[in-house]
């Protein structure tokens, strides 16, 4: 049953996360760089401290008793993190966002799931566990989601491309480099978060129970801040924007209440995230292809919802089906399999 309540915690990571994006439609009068600024300091500096404050018990204490170097690999991964996003970001503009989206999400779900394991040394020992068929056949159905996901996508974006006839700035030639970068880089936010483990069994051990991976936050997070204000101070200067923290007219209030629902949904996405994977058991790597197997699944329902597919061709709408369909089975194997590796 553990393992049940794990998937509907990460359900609720992934539909966070397939929402987090949509208030920056309501944004006006602030270029990318400062609403992305404005978010990223609410979901990657202060709700991370502010969270773990409230809910690891000795917090203080639990820090200076946790190893240094869990610290730094957790902050420097994190760094990595916070430029695939900006490369993320930018990858949209020439290749769309559901390519984007399939490159990039496909790269980081494998990586993220398998790299924890092979640094960790224990890949061996799972080949050999309950469940472990079940386990791959999960992940390789995932990938084939995410990848009729952006098949779907493109052909959506094409159909809108037919309709606005040279609206479209589409290079695979410079969106294709960013996407695989962004795949690598974000995969690192899922091996950071690993790599912190060592200071959540301290955040254990004073009583952090299941809230136990919110002091690693503190470090991933804001790690992905330091990188990601970089580059925006760097886009500030370059275009000569940081006035316009303060300089949106009417829509300014809107504009900041955005960026903090924006941050809150991103920063939910994880918290979740943290309370489905301290209950997988022994698989409880395959967290991460699940958080990013359901965030493409979920994100794919609330465009529907939203009605962003509608006036697709019968093309579309059938790759959108089959996406759907392969993704649910997909997250239903690694249910299985998570279930099976925790019998003996």
């Amino acid at each position: 049953m553990e393992v049940i309540n794990g998937v509907l915690f990460h359900a609720v990571g992934a539909s966070s996360a397939s929402l987090c994006y949509t208030p920056e439609k309501k944004v006006k009068g602030w270029s990318w760089q400062t609403y992305w600024l404005a978010q990223a300091a609410v979901c990657w500096l202060l709700l991370p401290l502010i969270i773990a404050w409230i809910t690891i018990p000795q917090l203080m204490t639990v820090l200076k008793e946790a190893p240094v170097v869990s610290m730094q690999r957790s902050f420097f991964l994190g760094m990595a993190y916070g430029i695939g996003g900006t490369a993320f970001g930018v990858a949209i503009r020439y290749v769309g966002f559901s390519l984007t989206y399939a490159i990039s999400v496909g790269i980081s779900c494998i990586l993220g799931t398998l790299l924890p394991p092979i640094m960790n040394g224990t890949l061996d020992s799972i080949l050999l566990s309950n469940g472990v068929s079940y386990l791959f056949a999960g992940i390789t159905l995932g990938i084939m989601g995410i990848a009729f996901s952006g098949l779907a996508g493109r052909s959506k974006e094409k159909d809108l491309e037919k309709r606005h006839a040279n609206s479209s700035e589409f290079s695979l030639a410079k969106g294709l480099p960013l996407c695989l970068l962004a795949g690598v880089l974000s995969a690192f936010y899922g091996i950071s978060l690993n790599q912190g483990q060592p200071i959540a069994d301290v955040a254990e051990k004073y009583g952090a129970g299941n809230y136990q991976g919110n002091v690693i936050y503190i470090f991933s997070n804001t790690g992905a801040f330091i990188s990601t204000m970089i580059y925006c101070l760097y886009l500030h200067w370059k275009e000569k924007s940081i006035g316009e923290y303060t300089s949106a007219g009417k829509s300014l209030g809107l504009n900041y209440l955005m960026a903090i629902l924006t941050g809150f949904l991103w920063y939910g996405q994880f918290f979740f995230y943290g309370l489905g994977h301290v209950r997988m058991g022994k698989y409880d790597f395959s967290s991460w292809a699940i958080h990013m197997i359901m965030l493409v699944l979920l994100s794919t329902v609330t465009g529907l919802v939203l009605k962003e597919w509608s006036n697709s061709s019968k093309k579309t709408i059938r790759l959108l089906i089959v996406t759907i369909l392969i993704l649910i089975t997909a997250v239903l194997l690694l249910t299985q399999a998570n279930r099976l590796g925790n019998t003996v």
